[in-house]
């Protein structure tokens, strides 16, 4: 497998979890502040794969 192809990957975990976070918002915040941070480090995660 591709280096983009992983780095695309990740960046569409970051998205899938970011829209997770966003509609358990007002039903669980805690939750949804932990499925953010896990996107938050998906899409770091790709950032640094697609640069190094």
């Amino acid at each position: 497998m591709s280096r983009e192809v992983v780095g695309l990957l990740l960046f569409a975990l970051a998205g899938f979890l970011a829209g997770g976070a966003f509609s358990l918002w007002k039903k669980s915040r805690g939750m949804a502040v932990a499925i953010g941070a896990a996107a938050v480090l998906a899409a770091g995660g790709a950032v640094l794969w697609l640069s190094s």
